[in-house]
């Protein structure tokens, strides 16, 4: 069924740039892909794909993926000066710029890095009236949007691991909205994405945090409208 419009869909948000879609969306795509990674990065490589490439820095898609990896929100004034904050943080940025029509026009891998946690790969899309989905992690699907909390986990395959994870989640009375797993082959490592109705507590990440072969936890509040 397709999502109800409403009037944040028509207007768009409240936001510093020109362009919903390469700017508000940017900088969403890049606040989530910093949240997912979960600390500072030292170095962080974004590739942008078709219209995002093409158009961007006329738009500011440059400066909002990278003040949304650095947290700040679309109507931040410190968006215009990303590159300088990012430079204070002593953050190594770099942008690529490529065509590849397989790709949905306003798109873009975000690449992350640091000593402790090492690299990760993030993919995002930016619909429209700064509407956005993380469609991967590190090559796994997801389709996270913003509109809920969303649990996100990497861990070992194995059976009972869905099991475990819904079960916390029914015990603390948290209703899943939508649910998306993903793996590379039997026994190897897979991905679960929850978005939930309510919120996450600290209680639920410290018991996932407990099973064995879990690599990845990550609690992405819903994004502000």
């Amino acid at each position: 069924m397709e999502k109800a419009k409403t009037l944040f869909d028509v207007i768009g948000p409240v936001m510093i740039g020109p362009s919903s879609s390469h700017t508000a969306g940017a900088v969403r795509i890049g606040y989530l892909a910093g949240k997912i990674f979960g600390e500072k990065p030292d170095k962080v490589t974004f590739r942008l794909y078709n219209s995002f490439a093409k158009t961007g820095k006329g738009h500011g898609t440059d400066k909002g993926l990278l003040g949304g990896v650095l947290g700040y929100d679309v109507d931040n004034e410190n968006i215009k000066t990303a590159y300088e904050e990012a430079d204070k943080l002593a953050i190594v940025y770099s942008f690529e710029y490529r065509d590849d029509y397989t790709r949905h026009p306003n798109s873009v891998d975000i690449i992350l890095e640091n000593k402790h946690i090492g690299k990760m790969e993030i993919g995002g899309i930016s619909v429209g009236a700064g509407e956005v989905a993380i469609t991967k992690i590190n090559g796994y699907k997801f389709n996270i949007n913003g509109d809920y909390d969303t649990l996100i986990l990497i861990y070992k395959d194995k059976p009972g691991m869905i099991y475990r994870v819904t079960a916390l989640l029914q015990g603390q009375n948290i209703n899943i909205a939508s649910m998306h797993c993903d793996r590379k082959a039997k026994g190897k490592q897979a991905s679960m994405g929850i978005c939930v109705d309510g919120s996450i507590s600290d209680y639920i990440i410290n018991e996932l945090s407990k099973i064995e072969e879990v690599y990845l936890i990550r609690n992405i509040e819903v994004l502000k409208k």
